[in-house]
């Protein structure tokens, strides 16, 4: 396939970057500075900024998917959204946040007065950018939101799906690397599981 990643120097959009070429994808990197972005076979870079629909769209025109691994407080959700709607790409998959996800029916872990203040910001703009897409009538979307700690680890591609309820493992831990975040998402690429969905993934 061929695959657009806007964000691609990030830490998820690097991982995912890697993922995608390791499975044989075309990816075009679309960064602020092509300088952090290394030659590797596969790989085309591509000057972007994620809050310019006029000149983002025609860089993501032609592709089979986007990828936006934009941080919330850095990208603006009506120009992401409105570059993929006119670039005609069929698929747009968003590395989300974990604040939208829920603990109880109802409270999202960013409704918890243990809320770290340092992430509150983050947070909220990601859960408004899951509101803006659904509230899409015909953009083929999905979200992936990550566990609580998302953090550098290792590729394992063994974890857990899960849909809008934060995930933990036996110890009570909620957590995911960024290299398995890649495989989940790259794994729906492929294989579609979660159109117009949020999904999480954790161990």
């Amino acid at each position: 396939m061929n695959i657009a990643i806007i964000g691609a120097a990030g830490r998820a959009g690097s991982r995912i970057q890697a993922e995608l070429l390791r499975r044989g994808h075309a990816v075009t990197a679309i960064v602020r500075d092509p300088s952090k972005v290394a030659a590797a076979p596969g790989l085309t870079v591509k000057t972007g900024d994620a809050n310019d629909a006029a000149t983002l769209a025609p860089l993501l025109a032609g592709h089979d998917a986007v990828v936006s691994a934009v941080m919330f407080l850095l990208g603006d959700a009506d120009s992401l959204i409105g570059a993929v709607k006119a670039s005609g790409v069929p698929r747009y998959l968003v590395v989300g946040g974990a604040g939208s996800l829920e603990v109880a029916p109802g409270v999202r872990v960013l409704d918890l007065p243990e809320f770290p203040e340092a992430y509150r910001a983050e947070a909220t703009k990601g859960a408004e950018f899951l509101d803006r897409l659904k509230a899409e009538p015909d953009l083929n979307w999905t979200f992936l939101s990550p566990s609580a700690e998302f953090v550098l680890g290792e590729r394992t591609a063994k974890f857990r799906l899960g849909a809008d309820g934060l995930l933990a493992d036996e110890s009570g831990r909620s957590w995911i690397s960024y290299e398995d975040f890649a495989v989940a998402l790259a794994d729906e690429i492929e294989t579609p599981k979660h159109e117009r969905k949020r999904f999480t993934v954790g161990y």
